[in-house]
């Protein structure tokens, strides 16, 4: 079943995510409105996120799904219905938007704490593996029919705001759905009563859902932070766009595009927990994700538009294999009832991250000068999170990680 959440949430993700910036300017929001709008989204989610997530352990998991699915739900009536920025910005921030295609909301945390607390150690990376090959396949499947739909409806003569507003509105039923699908989710997920009360029995302080493993997730929130912000300045909405803005390329191609970098993303995803189990998790995180920041540098210096989807494709087949590991790995270094916590406030703090960097990169995407420069800052920083990473975690892997692949 949360197999099933993953690809109906993923799908509307990446249906919504390659026209969102597109519906915004045809709705006659500016490029700056437009990046603080995406980057509002983002801000609102960390609250969101922080409250449901850190509270999800012992208000229920599966509450807490179904509270997410109806914020997702609200969010997207919103978006379809109003076209004052004002309005959009509430809902933006209350609800639940992806303008990247990734993950936001309390799902990714609470539905891997579910998974880890229904499958074997051993397992956990290999169904991580298989969980992101769902959510990447339907994130592709979803960017594909949003281009081609709304192509078949312009055809027909439908002006395309009314065509872009028809993928808003896939994307609010997609939450209606998520929601339905979360009450008939099993009580198996649920934290027991006897791990949820270990830490109150050794008498260890709880901050935020965390005990004793505070200080590890304290220091992967800010790396992931970091790696999130770089992330922000080329989510999928943006280079969505940029390549709209500098080649010309239409939504249907668009949706072309991004299937196929998403089907990449998936393939990798599922090739990671292979790797890990070879060389570990942690060195599978920093040495397929360097590679793959060359290769984003790389889009925009290319002299024309199929060599910059070549770069792009590229970049997505080894991208992602960090996701599943880094998913892991958290759920590797805390505690059975922290691990809501742990992945919801890993989660919030890539969510601050991701939150600044839109807003930013859409004012340099207005300048033809400074239109490649989110590539660049983006790959720069990112290749500085690689090896922070590896500095400061490779060693604690060996230790508490690697027996968990």
């Amino acid at each position: 079943m949360l197999f099933v959440t993953r690809f109906v949430r993923m799908f509307a993700y990446g249906f919504l995510s390659v026209l969102l910036a597109l519906y915004l300017a045809q709705l006659g929001l500016s490029d700056a409105k437009i990046g603080l709008l995406l980057s509002l989204t983002l801000f609102g989610d960390i609250g969101v996120s922080l409250l449901l997530t850190t509270t999800a352990d012992r208000f229920g998991r599966r509450r807490t799904l179904v509270i997410g699915a109806a914020l997702m739900f609200l969010a997207g009536i919103v978006f379809a219905l109003a076209n004052n920025f004002v309005v959009l910005l509430i809902a933006a921030t209350i609800g639940i938007i992806s303008p990247g295609g990734n993950e936001v909301g309390p799902f990714l945390s609470v539905e891997q704490a579910g998974l880890s607390h229904v499958i074997p150690d051993h397992r956990r990376t290999h169904v991580f593996g298989w969980y992101n090959l769902v959510g990447s396949l339907a994130t592709a499947l979803g960017a594909l029919v949003s281009g081609s739909v709304t192509q078949v409806i312009q055809n027909a003569g439908v002006p395309a705001l009314d065509s872009y507003r028809v993928v808003v509105w896939g994307y609010a039923g997609a939450g209606a759905v998520l929601g339905l699908l979360f009450l008939w989710l099993s009580k198996a997920i649920e934290v027991t009563p006897n791990a949820n009360s270990a830490a109150q029995m050794a008498g260890v302080r709880v901050f935020l859902g965390l005990h004793r493993s505070k200080g590890v997730v304290v220091k992967l929130s800010a790396l992931f932070s970091l790696d999130a912000f770089a992330g922000g300045f080329v989510i999928q909405s943006i280079v969505a766009y940029w390549f709209h803005l500098r080649f010309g390329v239409q939504p249907v191609m668009l949706g072309a595009i991004f299937f196929g970098a998403n089907v990449l993303a998936a393939v990798s995803a599922l090739a990671a927990a292979s790797l890990a189990s070879r060389i570990g998790l942690v060195n599978t995180m920093v040495f397929t994700h360097l590679p793959s920041n060359v290769l984003l540098i790389l889009v925009p210096l290319m002299p024309n538009v199929h060599l910059a989807i070549l770069m792009l494709l590229l970049r997505f087949s080894v991208s992602q294999m960090d996701v599943p590991t880094r998913q892991s790995y958290v759920m590797a270094v805390v505690e059975p009832d922290e691990r809501s916590a742990a992945a919801g406030v890993t989660a919030v703090a890539r969510s601050v991250g991701a939150a600044i960097a839109p807003s930013l990169s859409t004012m340099l995407l207005a300048s033809s000068m400074l239109m490649a420069m989110p590539f660049f800052i983006g790959g720069g920083l990112k290749i500085i999170y690689d090896l922070l990473l590896y500095r400061n975690f490779s060693a604690l892997k060996s230790k508490m990680a690697d027996t968990s692949i």
